[in-house]
């Protein structure tokens, strides 16, 4: 199927990012998440709904970009993505953020569960990795996509994938984690804004 298509279709059912910030958010007050309701993805969607509201009011874009972010052409940012993301938590609320400094960027959300046929459009190294972004001019064809993660957190993520002894992944989460805390949404800012020029 084309591509442009399927990323039509998936926008016929998106959520705003405010819809999705907010649906985050109850689903960390009431023990849920979205998709399958494990007992990890509703610790997980818990966490991320913390991280999330934390890192929004953390970051801060610098002027240079939010003076580009008013000169883009007009495109829509549709992001792939689940509430017990980590990943998500610490780099959707970076994208939201940038997308509401411009009136010409249409943030959408789609639940990658629920689309697999989008999300097959965009895998990493053949797996569905989250979150993705993918934005979109005028006539929804593809001018970027970016994700699951800031390239140096996805060289540590490759790293510890293919160590012959590597630690349970409710260990690495934690070095992940760390590594989001100490970066304060640098990387992911800095290869976005890298992205943001070429469209010019």
């Amino acid at each position: 199927m084309d591509v442009t298509k399927i990323v039509s279709d998936a926008l016929t059912n998106a959520l705003t990012a405010e819809a999705y910030g907010e649906l985050l958010q109850t689903y960390g007050k009431e023990g849920k998440t979205s998709g399958e309701q494990k007992e990890d993805l509703v610790y997980y969607t818990r966490l991320n709904a913390q991280r999330s509201k934390r890192i929004a009011k953390t970051t801060k874009i610098d002027d240079k970009l939010v003076e580009k972010l008013h000169a883009l052409p007009r495109q829509t940012w549709l992001v792939i993505s689940e509430t017990w993301c980590g990943d998500a938590a610490n780099t959707v609320p970076i994208i939201s953020l940038l997308a509401n400094l411009s009136k010409n960027i249409e943030l959408k959300v789609v639940f990658r569960d629920e689309h697999p046929d989008l999300m097959d459009q965009f895998l990493t190294k053949g797996g569905r990795s989250i979150p993705k972004l993918i934005a979109l001019d005028a006539q929804k064809h593809v001018l970027f996509d970016w994700g699951p993660r800031p390239k140096e957190a996805q060289e540590l993520y490759w790293n510890w994938r293919e160590s012959e002894n590597r630690m349970p992944y409710t260990e690495f989460h934690l070095v992940l984690q760390k590594w989001y805390n100490d970066d304060r949404g640098k990387s992911t800012l800095g290869e976005l804004e890298e992205l943001i020029d070429k469209t010019f």
